[in-house]
């Protein structure tokens, strides 16, 4: 028998255990080449084993088990036969047979509960006229309630403080307050992935000394280019325009003139980055992910967002990789999406920095003394004190702000047709 043993490839560097978050076959079933056969879950990401050849599958280890890069999961049988198609409907007949011998069971305890419900309807009668305990008197008392109208579930049908609470506090329609409905719970353990993301926040509020600040912008000149250019964007570089676009080259640009908010501590030293590498927060299935715009400084408006589509997709679809959300020196988030108006976002370490968007309202503002409504967005950057003083926050911020509310002046150099590669 030719036996292949299957190990835990390394999704990434640095990562040395996964969990088995799902197993796709069962013990026993015959699997194909490159079929997925089990999700497993890193610090970093979720991920699909693939069957490295065909044959029968035994498994080595458990939905939950954490293992280690290199460990044996699972056998793979591989001068197995593949079973033929009418095997499997002979294999499931004695299931069949059985299903209705465990039902019979069932069906002949069913009268007991009933049986036993009389007894306690008969209970229930006789404690109605129990007599209150001290503190169950002086509720009634207070309440100028009278002990037979208060049914007590005490010894010899004795009516409990608890009794007399109950029956004082009136529902909707006269009659004592109940509890109805489930009142069931789910434990459920945290994904690799969720427990990773969990020490990772609390890390960043422990060592880090993190401040926000805040500001508005006008996206007034956004929405104009977007109403005017959408459809014409959209056909030359087969990708919407978005507002993720604006913000990154307003970020990218605003890094490049405070360095330091593109910079990160190692220990006693702090390390600055020429380049900028722009991590988008992006909701999935497992959770937030942030895929790396890597170079973002270089891209242009329909680089930015085919880059950010294709990122989202994958995250999606479950098959972003370990390196595209390796690395990353400042991260944009944008709650408004969920239609957060404002908020404090966490910073995702090691970067210093980051940017959360928020929804946009129509708001009355000042302009040019005169009062008008505009989209307004509040903007919020989160930084760590220890590397950004706030002169630097501020700035930046303010660079940022100002990017949006002119960007054919500030981002497209005056020319919003050539800006937008149309």
């Amino acid at each position: 028998m030719s036996v292949l043993e299957m190990k835990v490839p390394s999704p990434g560097e640095s990562i040395t255990e996964v969990e088995i978050a799902t197993w796709l076959v069962k013990d026993g079933d015959y699997v194909e080449k490159d079929q997925p056969i089990a999700e497993v879950d890193s610090d970093k990401a979720t991920l699909e084993l693939p069957a490295e050849e065909s044959g029968v599958i035994t498994l080595k280890a458990e939905e939950g088990d954490v293992v280690q890069v290199g460990q044996v999961v699972c056998l793979i049988d591989r001068d197995a036969a593949k079973p033929s198609g009418s095997a499997a409907p002979a294999a499931e007949a004695p299931k069949q047979e059985e299903s209705p011998k465990a039902a019979e069971p069932a069906k002949q305890e069913a009268p007991a509960p009933q049986a036993a419900a009389q007894p306690v309807a008969a209970a229930t009668q006789t404690y109605a006229t129990g007599a209150p305990s001290p503190a169950a008197k002086k509720i009634l008392d207070e309440k100028g309630m009278d002990a037979s109208q208060v049914s007590g579930s005490g010894r010899d049908g004795r009516i409990t403080k608890s009794d007399a609470e109950l029956a004082a506090v009136p529902a909707l329609g006269g009659n004592p307050v109940t509890a109805t409905g489930s009142r069931s719970t789910t434990t459920t353990k945290l994904s690799v992935l969720r427990r990773k993301i969990a020490q990772r926040l609390v890390s960043v509020k422990n060592e880090t000394a993190m401040l926000t600040t805040f500001n508005e912008v006008d996206m007034s000149e956004i929405f104009r280019l977007r109403k005017l250019y959408k459809e014409e964007f959209a056909q030359r570089h087969g990708v919407g325009l978005g507002f993720m676009s604006f913000f990154t080259k307003a970020v990218t640009r605003a890094l490049q003139m405070y360095p330091d908010v593109n910079a990160s501590i190692d220990g006693d030293f702090k390390v600055n980055y020429d380049f900028c590498d722009i991590s988008i927060a992006v909701s999935g299935p497992k959770g937030l992910m942030v895929p790396v715009l890597r170079n973002a400084e270089n891209m242009s408006f329909a680089s930015v967002e085919a880059n950010i589509k294709d990122l989202a997709t994958k995250v999606r679809d479950g098959k972003i990789t370990v390196d595209e959300m390796t690395g990353g020196t400042f991260t944009i988030t944008n709650g408004g999406t969920f239609g957060s108006m404002l908020s404090t976002p966490i910073i995702n370490p090691p970067q210093s920095a980051i940017l959360g968007m928020h929804n946009i309202i129509q708001r009355p503002v000042a302009v040019d003394g005169q009062v008008v409504i505009r989209p307004m967005m509040y903007v919020a950057m989160s930084y760590d004190h220890r590397i950004i003083d706030g002169k630097e926050s501020v700035g930046f911020l303010v660079a940022v702000k100002e990017a949006i509310d002119n960007p054919v002046g500030i981002l497209m150099n005056g020319d919003e047709r050539k800006g937008l590669g149309l």
